[in-house]
């Protein structure tokens, strides 16, 4: 019997668990390249790109999201970056390797869309949208569950990608990787969410660039909006795994530490599960995760949400102290130190208040010349 369908589940009020984030997982692990964030490892080194699926659907994830972030063809020649494989390719794979684990377990495919260099640099409505068309002629050939449009700093993009996803006659979700100032164009979350709702989306939400709490928080006032105005749909979070209560509105890339030394704002799998309940509390039923997510924070969401399990292992540890933790409120209070005496808690971000249409943020197929670079440094070096 082939499992419940998304809308299925989610109207029965069953809770989804998503999965965690693919390229910084697999950055990490060697088979992604930081910078370009593209996924031609689902083409190039297929067994790390399914054993990342396995370990995630072993851990509790219900979805196994195709390894396609970025996968639109303008991405995969960007800035210099040689293109190996077509977006065609990747996607096939990327399909065809989240099929095979979702088959193991009791999991739906989704395919993914995210935000264009085409729509950055200011091309048409019509020119935007081919570049989605392209990308799910293979979802539809490999009969994903359904699609997911994530990750768009821009809800009027955001609503093309939605509006091309919605003619597969696919459910359609769509998240915003946006906090609750809204997004770049300072479109509230809840105007946002009614948007996406009007273009057809059943599930609405955000996706990366803030922490879980602020994910909610934002979820929440997406929630208001659609109510308000009397519409229906689902919600979901998939934020990221690291702590952003200094962020602007650009959220964790504005951040310092972006994207090598972001190691101490990692969440303990004891945060995510508040997350977990927290997301839960708000209405929130599909709560998967983005990048920094690893297998174990997957785990804790599961464990918090399916089994209620709390570290009960540590009973059958061989150090008395060590098994005086095996309960809930000890972790629940634990405040974790950090190990680094000279570092601050919190950092600030960059905010260079660029967005679509300015000049810096125009994409070309050249690499990056010395002179570009220069000019950025310089700018840097200035507080720009």
């Amino acid at each position: 019997v082939a499992p419940a369908g998304i809308l299925e589940r989610l109207d029965a009020g069953e809770i989804v668990i998503g999965d965690g984030g693919f390229v910084f997982a697999l950055e990490k692990r060697g088979y992604v390249k930081a910078g370009p964030w593209t996924p031609e490892a689902a083409a190039e080194h297929p067994e790390a790109v399914r054993q990342l699926h396995r370990e995630f659907l072993r851990a509790g994830s219900t979805v196994m999201q195709t390894f396609t972030f970025y996968a639109s063809d303008d991405k995969l020649e960007n800035r210099g970056h040689t293109q190996r494989f077509t977006g065609r390719q990747i996607n096939e794979a990327a399909c065809d390797l989240a099929r095979e684990v979702a088959n193991e377990g009791d999991a739906l495919v989704a395919g993914g869309v995210s935000q264009t260099p085409a729509y950055l640099s200011c091309k048409s409505e019509d020119e935007v949208k081919a570049t989605f068309k392209k990308q799910i002629d293979v979802f539809v050939q490999k009969k994903v569950d359904f699609l997911i449009a994530e990750y768009f700093e821009h809800v009027e993009e955001a609503e093309w990608a939605v509006q091309v996803l919605k003619t597969t006659g696919m459910p359609v979700a769509a998240t915003l990787c946006i906090g609750p100032e809204g997004d770049l164009n300072g479109v509230s979350p809840g105007d946002c969410a009614v948007k996406l709702v009007k273009a057809g989306a059943q599930i609405v939400g955000v996706n990366c660039h803030f922490d879980p709490v602020t994910c909610v928080k934002t979820v929440k006032l997406m929630k208001e909006g659609v109510e308000k105005a009397g519409l229906k749909a689902h919600f979901m979070s998939q934020p990221l795994a690291y702590h952003t209560p200094d962020c602007n509105c650009q959220g964790f890339i504005d951040l310092p530490e972006f994207p090598f030394s972001l190691e101490p704002r990692i969440l303990t799998r004891w945060d995510m599960q508040k997350y977990a309940r927290e997301a839960y509390n708000a209405g929130i039923r599909y709560i998967g995760g983005c990048c920094g997510f690893e297998p174990y924070h997957i785990r804790a969401l599961a464990e918090e949400l399916k089994h209620g399990s709390w570290g009960s292992g540590l009973e059958m540890h061989t150090k008395p102290w060590v098994r005086a933790r095996a309960r809930r409120d000890y972790w629940e209070n634990l405040k974790p130190a950090s190990g680094r005496p000279f570092c601050p808690s919190m950092a600030t971000p960059d905010g260079w208040g660029v967005t679509k249409g300015h000049a810096d943020l125009m994409q070309q197929k050249e690499a990056t010349s010395e002179e570009q670079l220069k000019a950025l440094f310089d700018k840097a070096s200035k507080g720009h």
